[in-house]
């Protein structure tokens, strides 16, 4: 027994039990969403474009998340913030309104975006650069058993014995507060290798990194708020049809995530990007074009399985950052990835109004960005060799000094 708990008493095993949590309870609060605003709240394009919008708003501010490193660790600021995620999800369902949603939603979102900082930070931290990709993979497969606990758990209780919205949120919510706290009482306080900085990073040198993260953020916003509601309104999907739907996503993620991990750490960081964007910008013009809920339910699968892909993201730049950098980092890169996302669901709410499918063109136009930046990535990404022809340019500035 005693070997079996100091087995799990690992940095490891705390990344994927966490990885686990945070899913089980958010994945519940996104798959009943759409309908819960839709059927209780009377929501159109632009209240959910609104509702999107502020729930975005605890990620540009990510950034925030190093100053309070100077009053608590790492560690302990993930859990506390993986608690809040559970308590506003808990709570939701006890405000079927505009304005309730909006504050339960800010509420959720601050715990959430505040975790995946400091885990982001955790695992590139923790985790050895060589075999990163691979347990990113297993993260991912961990947290898609918990999407499938959790939203085969949501088409039981509220296809066969339904339950309400209510109870429903209450439940989830409950379970992953409970679930944190035996994690925060029965783990110990693990060091970081490298002491972090405790002041905001923002360098030159991961300029690409920060292009590349401000570009994914836009396009997962469009996927993430229209794709779903889509299915609610032009295709009239149900909740067990929505939950259904992120089973068989997640089912993939589940199998293969652990694979994907491993081929990118193979393949490298360049070439899966381009595959993921080019594939993307199909995707998307699919979207505005698809007129069958079958096909939009296809385009949504395989538009899921591409976002694994955005591992590469996290890789390159552990390769490329001074170790002290990780933490500030990772609030920065967060904030820029929802520079976009704080604006976009609104804006594009009210174009949604006008026709859906201009949406999702948008999506497209951004996507058709990413490639040029991604064929920039170096082969070897390296300190020191942060983008491709670096050397090249760095040699050249050289010899306009010597010459001058």
């Amino acid at each position: 027994m005693l070997s079996l708990l100091s087995r799990w008493n690992t940095p490891q095993f705390l990344l994927l039990a966490m990885a686990f949590i945070l899913p089980l309870v958010f994945s519940v609060w996104m798959v009943l969403l759409n309908n819960f605003v839709v059927e209780k709240a009377a929501f159109t394009g632009k209240e959910i474009g609104i509702l999107q919008s502020l729930r975005e708003v605890p990620g540009f501010l990510a950034f925030t998340a190093v100053y309070l490193l100077l009053f608590i660790k790492e560690q302990k600021l993930a859990l506390l913030s993986l608690a809040v995620t559970a308590i506003g999800v808990a709570v939701t369902g006890f405000f079927p309104s505009a304005f309730g949603l909006y504050i339960t939603t800010i509420i959720m979102s601050m715990g959430f975006h505040y975790f995946e900082t400091v885990n982001q930070s955790l695992t590139l931290q923790w985790i050895k650069k060589d075999d990163t990709a691979h347990f990113m993979g297993k993260m991912l497969s961990a947290k898609s058993a918990a999407s499938l606990l959790a939203f085969s758990s949501v088409w039981v209780l509220m296809k066969k014995f339904s339950w309400s919205y209510q109870s429903t949120y209450l439940l989830f919510g409950v379970l992953a507060l409970v679930l944190t706290l035996l994690l925060a009482m029965s783990i110990s306080q693990f060091e970081t290798p490298t002491e972090q900085h405790k002041k905001l990073i923002l360098k030159k040198k991961y300029w690409l990194f920060y292009a590349l993260t401000f570009f994914s953020g836009a396009r997962r916003q469009i996927f993430v708020v229209f794709a779903g509601f889509l299915m609610v309104e032009k295709f009239g999907y149900s909740v067990a049809d929505i939950s259904a739907l992120f089973l068989i996503n997640y089912v993939f993620n589940w199998l293969f995530a652990p694979a994907i991990g491993k081929i990118i750490g193979k393949v490298g960081e360049r070439r899966t990007l381009v595959f993921e964007y080019v594939g993307l910008i199909l995707l998307f013009v699919s979207y505005g074009l698809v007129e069958s809920g079958k096909w939009a339910a296809i385009l949504y699968v395989v538009d899921h399985l591409l976002f694994a892909l955005a591992i590469a993201i996290k890789t390159y730049f552990q390769k490329i950052a001074e170790p002290k950098d990780v933490a500030a980092s990772a609030g920065v890169s967060f904030s820029i990835n929802h520079i976009a996302a704080v604006v976009i669901p609104a804006l594009l709410g009210v174009v949604w109004l006008t026709n859906p499918s201009w949406v999702f063109f948008v999506g497209a136009g951004f996507a058709s960005c990413s490639p040029i930046l991604a064929w920039l990535v170096p082969n070897a990404p390296a300190q020191g060799m942060e983008w491709q022809f670096k050397v090249a340019d760095e040699n050249n500035q050289s010899a306009i000094k010597n010459a001058s």
